[in-house]
């Protein structure tokens, strides 16, 4: 049975394996465990050595990377294998590739050598002599590749000032937005400074209106309460001098009657005109 090493094996016994629940009185000696072993053994031969491009060889049973693989033969073959290739210029050799149809032509099913410029396709032998591109302007594939690599390089060299002068607007761009933000900022903080003035006045302005009308309604207030007052002493003296009249109609005596009506008028119009004289010097 498979034992699994490790810290489980720590302290005193008894001990059991945690996989197979087999009980040992003293620590056991640990095998090998080969399940585990194995499953490591086919991880590691599955993966790529370095510089293996993971297409492997046709011709070998195991997992051999091929270095070549040959358009004719529709193979590909490892170091060993490649040595014991047709040396013939039938078979091309090109780098490793699963897929070999795009390297051949799809009409004469013979390898693309040549680059036909009047229709920019890769042809083959067949096409240049007796097929459709009997006649073109064609050149083999390495230098039509070439000139197609100096076209490109020409192409670059123009596109470079070009991606230059773009990072630069990029970068005048990217400061203009920065001297936006800045002049946003500025700005958001004057007028929150401006209208935070404007409510400090406007407070200050509130508290002084409230004030002044506090203090007219205490001025008023103290005129008014004054004048109530003069007014109920007023009006308590007329309720007496009616009540005093009104018994004076009720006497019988018509001297009495007459002689209190003269004293009481005069009286009257005495204590009048005092209070018409306050109340005129209250309101002034």
């Amino acid at each position: 049975m498979p034992i699994l090493p490790g810290l489980y094996w720590e302290g005193s016994g008894p001990y059991s394996c945690p996989e197979c629940r087999q009980e040992f009185k003293e620590r056991p000696a640990l095998p090998r465990n080969r399940t585990l072993g194995n499953i490591a053994e086919r991880f590691l031969s599955a993966q790529p050595e370095p510089g293996d491009t993971g297409i492997p060889c046709t011709y070998c049973d195991s997992h051999v990377p091929a270095v070549k693989s040959c358009l004719l033969c529709e193979a590909s073959v490892c170091n060993k294998h490649l040595r014991m290739h047709s040396k013939s210029a039938k078979h091309v050799l090109i780098e490793p590739t699963m897929d070999m149809g795009d390297k051949k032509c799809s009409v004469h099913d013979e390898p693309l050598k040549y680059y036909c410029w009047e229709e920019s396709v890769c042809v083959c032998v067949s096409c240049c002599l007796a097929g459709e591109h009997r006649g073109h302007r064609v050149e083999l594939l390495s230098e039509a590749s070439e000139k197609k690599k100096e076209t490109l390089r020409k192409v670059v060299e123009k596109l470079r000032p070009e991606r230059e002068e773009t990072e630069r607007g990029a970068q005048r761009l990217q400061e203009r937005r920065r001297e936006v933000a800045e002049k946003a900022a500025g700005e958001t903080e004057r007028v929150t400074a401006l209208f935070r003035d404007i409510r400090e006045q406007l407070e200050a302005l509130e508290k002084r209106l409230l004030s002044d009308i506090s203090s007219q309604k205490e001025k008023l207030s103290l005129t008014l309460t004054d004048l109530m007052e003069q007014l109920e002493i007023k009006k308590d003296e007329l309720s007496r001098k009616i009540r005093h009249i009104e018994e004076l109609c009720n006497m019988a005596d018509p001297l009495t009657v007459l002689q209190e009506r003269e004293s009481h008028k005069k009286c009257l119009l005495t204590k009048m005109k005092k209070v018409q004289i306050q109340v005129v010097l209250k309101g002034n």
